[in-house]
């Protein structure tokens, strides 16, 4: 008991920064204080001419433990300044005749569509003397998405409903009945009992459809487009309005859904459909014959050809994404891209059709690429970095988000050829000036099999060649994921970097953006391939840079980084000198039965725990507690349903029977990642602390098995 109080009270002791020193304006290495506060820009939107930008903003209210989004424009024609004209609003999109902008923002306490007329001067939009903002929308539900209509006459919107339920009032006042009710109990009857992180409440996102009024007013209930379908319209929980869109005469919608049934927790099922703008007849379905995803319909301008991206494998997340054309006269399908082994995102079509423009993970970057859909020879138009981002203007312009390993994104326009990259904003320049960053560079080596895998390393900050750093070696989640050049507010090398310390990471096999083979080879091989990869990789970094202190180094990760954690701590254990395990699994069998997303489980375990409990033991952590001996920090939440809670308590439960030095990190309050400013800060800092006591040159010997 008295490790554990001991280890309760360091976790307490280490206080998030208070308010009045959270920003450091001297120059100073980078941390997690300069992390927190960084101004997030994103959504980029471009005006129909492609003169304007329009963007959010996220700020950092440190005192009340919150982001706050704001909405800027920019005029990019005459190099203009950014102008904030929304302070509390987010999904700004364009009129069709580019003199408004729509807008969601809360009335009363309920987030509605509003516009904001900019009308037209004699240079331009009046930025600085606009109309007043008009509310559009008093629905009684939060509204959840929306997408303009092409001819500006109408608009998709998501609400959250009782299925049951004949209008938005009737589902109102259930959720107004249930709140008041004092009995909690809720009886279900199907999985999905919870997700992610919020318990199921009987209601499903629904696709709705309005027209506006001679006053640009919505009416009060707008007309179902999703009649019969049971499933989620954008889908739970990150869905968004990429999943439903108009056709350009704005007379058909498409939209993907997963029919939810019984099936739903293991299903991948994901099938596009149509329905007439109008409502007068039931969704059709245009990809039942795809067992596997099929998601974000786009059409042609000229309305001949409906895009769409879909995977091959069923129940399985992690599959290639191909871009696929389907005729909308014949039905006739087929792959735009079948030679390019990549995973395609983002899908927009240029305004003359002649070009697919996608993102994708591509050798530990993510660049935005160009596709030409009659033949799928594909370009990359913006190779370094990561395009988190993009919007497209009728003419050859393209608007997107780019961020690096030393840069939170900003917004950048390019000709849509490739040509004539632009910075345009440099929201965070003050701050970047100030907090020092790590120089990184990518690696590769020969790894499992012999094939090539790639890592990087990041330099500490004040990096002298002829002395030696501690490391951090960072192992990354998904599995299906990397560790690519971007910009992260999770596991930010800067932040170790920040602190002293030099970063490692591989991107071993079953990483994205080298293949889809490469991909799927961890399927079944968890601690097999993977746990190679990381011992010839560590290896090839310390032969290769010679400041990396092997003798004082941490291994670190979450999610199945965190598995991977739990495994080495029995397999690999003789390198480090402290363990740092964020949200991992621990327990492979109870993680199937306590877990939500049961289509990953058994794909990558080959089938159900009960038709395979074999697969299960393979590289099951737990198996090898007997073997652990090194130090470990276990960090898991509260509202972690993905991995859930007790994996971390159980692995704690074997490091403190051990009588291994260990401590526990939990918030109550978060989910799988850790959200809220000063819930970061103290994960920064009790992480950063475990990190130097274990790597400090007096640091405690941990007790041998």
């Amino acid at each position: 008991m008295k490790a554990l109080y001991a280890a309760l009270l360091l976790a307490l002791a280490v206080p998030p920064a208070v308010a009045a020193d959270i920003e450091n304006h001297s120059p100073h290495p980078f941390d997690i204080r300069d992390l927190v506060m960084m101004d997030r820009v994103g959504d980029p939107q471009l005006s129909p001419d492609g003169r304007y930008a329009a963007y959010s903003v996220r700020s950092t209210d440190y005192a009340a433990n919150k982001g706050v989004n704001a909405i800027y424009v920019q005029d990019l024609g005459k190099g203009g300044q950014p102008v904030k004209l929304v302070d509390k609003g987010s999904s700004a999109r364009w009129s069709a005749d580019g003199h408004s902008l729509y807008y969601v923002a809360a009335a009363d306490g309920v987030a509605q569509l509003w516009r904001l007329d900019l009308g037209e001067g004699k240079g331009g939009l009046n930025l600085d003397a606009h109309a007043a903002p008009a509310q559009v929308s008093h629905a009684p539900l939060d509204l959840g998405g929306y997408k303009l209509s092409p001819d500006g006459k109408s608009v998709l919107l998501s609400y959250e409903v009782y299925t049951d339920c004949a209008d938005l009032a009737c589902s109102k006042e259930r959720i107004d009945g249930r709140e008041r009710d004092k009995a909690s109990g809720t009886v279900y009857d199907k999985l999905f009992v919870r997700h992610w992180d919020t318990w199921a409440n009987g209601r499903r996102n629904q696709l709705y459809i309005a027209r506006f009024d001679t006053d640009g007013k919505l009416p009060a209930e707008p007309t179902l487009l999703s009649r019969g379908i049971d499933g989620d319209i954008p889908s739970k929980p990150f869905g968004d309005e990429s999943e439903f869109s108009y056709s350009p005469d704005s007379q058909m919608v498409y939209f993907d859904a997963r029919i939810a049934g019984n099936s739903e927790p293991w299903s991948t099922n994901f099938d596009v459909y149509k329905v007439p703008a109008d409502g007068s007849a039931a969704p059709q379905n245009l990809t039942e014959d795809n067992k596997a995803w099929d998601a974000y319909p786009v059409a042609s301008p000229d309305g001949k050809t409906l895009y769409y991206l879909a995977m091959k494998e069923p129940a399985f997340e992690a599959d290639r994404f191909g871009i696929m054309a389907l005729d909308l006269a014949t039905g006739q399908k087929h792959e735009v891209d079948p030679n390019w082994d990549r995973s395609a995102g983002n899908l927009a079509v240029s305004a003359d059709g002649k070009t697919l423009f996608v993102t994708a993970d591509d050798n530990g970057q993510h660049p935005l690429f160009a596709v030409n859909p009659l033949d799928g020879k594909v370009s990359k138009l913006v190779a370094e970095g990561s395009v988190s981002a993009f919007s497209l203007s009728a003419g050859k312009r393209v608007l997107l988000a780019r961020d690096d390993l030393k840069r939170p994104s900003d917004l950048y326009t390019l000709n849509a050829d490739g040509r004539d990259l632009k910075q345009v904003t440099h929201f965070n320049a003050e701050r970047l000036k100030n907090a020092k960053m790590g120089d990184f560079e990518f690696f590769s080596f020969k790894g499992w099999n012999n094939e090539p895998v790639q890592g990087y390393v990041v330099k500490p900050v004040g990096y002298k060649r002829g002395q030696k750093y501690p490391v951090a070696f960072i192992i990354h989640g998904g599995p299906q994921g990397a560790m690519s050049n971007d910009w992260s507010y999770r596991w930010n090398p800067q932040t170790y970097a920040g602190q002293g310390f030099a970063v490692v990471t591989v991107n071993f096999h079953g990483s994205t953006g080298y293949g889809q083979a490469f991909t799927d080879s961890i399927s079944g091989d968890w601690g097999g391939k993977p746990l190679e990869d990381l011992k010839a990789g560590w290896q090839a970094a310390l032969g290769k840079y010679n400041f990396l202190d092997s003798s004082r180094a941490c291994a670190l990760g979450a999610s199945y980084g965190g598995y991977m954690i739990y495994w080495i701590a029995g397999e690999w254990n003789q390198p480090w000198k402290c363990l740092v395990d964020h949200d991992g699994v621990f327990d492979a069998r109870s993680m199937y039965y306590n877990t939500e997303e049961l289509w990953f489980e058994e794909k990558e375990n080959g089938g159900t725990q009960f038709e395979h409990p074999e697969n299960y033991e393979k590289f099951n952590p737990l198996n090898h507690v007997n073997d652990w001996r090194v130090p470990m920090l276990v960090v898991h939440s509260g509202n972690d349903f993905r991995i859930p809670i007790t994996q971390g308590l159980g692995a704690f439960t074997a490091l403190q029977r051990k009588g291994i030095p260990s401590e526990l990190l939990t918030f109550p309050d978060e989910n799988h990642w850790v959200l809220k400013p000063h819930n970061s800060v103290q994960w920064h800092e009790t992480v950063n602390a475990w990190l130097k006591k274990w790597t400090a040159p007096d640091a405690p010997q941990a007790p041998s098995n």
